[in-house]
């Protein structure tokens, strides 16, 4: 640790001097607490964040008026699509997914870095409970997928694969999802497979330039962004870690997908198969002016526009067909090569861009009390995940439906979209379209079966048919006619894995 009168320089160094100004008050373990928080400040990198975020918030946030001009769509051979490929296309990608993954050569990263503020809750969003039947939080729910697409890959070609499971934390959130996963067994998965590390934190600044103290001994920070994986992959050895293990194929997503195919075997083989270094899953916009950001390249290069950044008119221009032209709707859902991850981890990191944020930050005042703003008083600086889409060399896109592979989970009941009881609706709608594909019927409390009328998904209001299917017995739908054609299930159903052996048995 280093000593008051070495961070007194460091500080000095950095204009950030006040830092210091209540030593005097604190407790000689509040004094340590302090110290060592400022250890991890270099004067130089905080120096230029501070005079960053000012000028970045005192520059005019609008539109950048000649954007539109140098925007080009994802040019069609670099793009995929799901429900537009045949059968036999999906199939070889598929395949080739699940050779890569029998073959310990695929990992998964999960960014869970942010807190459940919007959601109403302290603690982080993979431990949210969304009110499924089972009960499961979407940690589980990804758990599970781990072990079931292990289980696909391990049963195709006779052997025993491991998908290892990165999650990146903040400050905010690695202790409890540490003693989550804890307590409750790391479900099922080996505990050397699943490697939580943390991201860094960086200090928020108000409009003078000056960091903000939320407590007398304590810097107001905020986790980097999700685009502070980069950085945190060098600091924690992560990428020396995948590659021990033989790991070549990330797939990097957000903790709040309810839907999230977890290592999809056909995402890894459709990237594999085009030679790509980057990748991303996209969905088509739902409408020209959704608030989502739109996969495109500007001046030839590959990057993510937000809607905000994009002119109406150009929102609403469509291609020969009829669709957006500028279209494909980002889900932050990833695939990297491990090489590209090192070159811009280790060289290309600086490069990306700073996003601004202009919150409300509790802070300490002069007199040390604790002030709650009523109106934006600081700046967050963060760097996003899908900013490196730049560097790459081979850039592809897989265009996905969106009803089976995109459903977040940002609000709290009570707001229009994103919510607890949409992302519930999309997993049991979809549960209930594999049902009736494998051939099951469904029956009401009265033993009736639920006439086809009812058996699409209004959107303000749960399924009539409410089945749930757990991960490890399908991964995506896949194996259900063996346990469920001409089957009547009672709504609500749960099928788990020891309902699905007795149905073998009985059968």
């Amino acid at each position: 640790m280093i000593s008051f009168e070495e961070a007194k320089a460091r500080l000095h160094a950095a204009g950030q001097s006040h830092v210091l100004q209540f030593w005097a008050e604190l407790s000689a373990e509040e004094r340590s607490e302090l110290l060592d928080e400022i250890s991890q400040l270099e004067p130089k990198e905080l120096l230029e964040h501070c005079r960053g975020a000012v000028a970045a918030a005192s520059r005019q946030q609008s539109a950048d008026a000649g954007l539109d001009a140098r925007m080009e769509p994802v040019a069609p051979e670099f793009i995929g699509s799901v429900r537009e490929s045949d059968k036999e296309t999906i199939q070889l990608w598929d395949d080739e997914g699940l050779l890569q993954i029998s073959q310990n050569r695929v990992a998964v990263l999960l960014l869970a870095g942010g807190q459940g503020t919007r959601l109403g809750v302290s603690y982080p969003k993979g431990m949210y409970n969304v009110g499924l039947p089972s009960g499961k939080t979407l940690y589980q729910i990804q758990a599970e997928r781990i072990q079931k697409v292990q289980e696909l890959a391990n049963l195709k070609h006779g052997c025993r694969c491991t998908v290892p499971w990165y999650i990146m934390t903040s400050e905010f959130t690695l202790a409890p999802t540490e003693k989550f996963f804890k307590d409750n067994g790391y479900f099922g998965l080996c505990p050397s497979n699943v490697v939580m590390f943390e991201q860094r934190m960086i200090p928020a600044v108000g409009f003078d330039g000056k960091v903000i103290l939320e407590k007398k001994n304590k810097i107001a920070m905020a986790p980097d962004g999700n685009g502070g994986l980069y950085r945190a992959l060098v600091d924690n050895k992560i990428l020396e870690d995948m590659e021990r293990r033989g790991v070549e194929y990330l797939h990097v997503y957000c903790v709040d997908n309810i839907l999230v195919k977890l290592a999809d075997p056909v995402f890894i083989g459709f990237c594999v198969n085009k030679g790509a270094d980057c990748g991303g899953k996209v969905v088509k916009k739902a409408y020209p002016a959704e608030p989502v950001g739109v996969v495109c390249r500007v001046d030839g290069l590959y990057q993510v526009v937000e809607y905000s950044e994009i002119q109406p008119e150009t929102a609403e221009l469509r291609d020969p067909k009829g669709e957006l032209l500028f279209g494909a709707g980002n889900i932050c859902n990833h695939f990297f090569t491990r090489g590209f991850l090192q070159e811009v981890a280790k060289n290309l990191e600086g490069q990306l861009t700073q996003h601004l944020a202009i919150k409300k930050v509790p802070f300490v005042d002069g007199e040390g009390n604790l002030i709650k703003p009523v109106k934006p008083n600081g700046i967050k600086m963060e760097k996003f995940v899908f900013d490196v889409f730049q560097f790459s060399k081979k850039f592809v896109a897989l265009e996905v439906p969106r009803e089976e592979e995109f459903s977040p989970l940002k609000n709290a009941d009570g707001a229009p979209l994103d919510t607890p009881t949409t992302a519930r609706r999309s997993l049991l709608a979809q549960h209930y379209r594999w049902v009736l594909a494998a051939g099951g019927n469904v029956l009401d409390e009265q033993d009736k079966p639920i006439a086809p009328k009812h058996r699409c998904m209004a959107q303000n209001e749960d399924p009539s048919a409410i089945c749930e299917i757990s991960p490890l017995v399908s991964y995506f739908g896949e194996g259900l006619e063996k346990l469920l054609k001409k089957k009547n299930l009672k709504s609500p159903f749960y099928l788990d894995v020891n309902e699905a052996n007795n149905i073998l048995q009985t059968t």
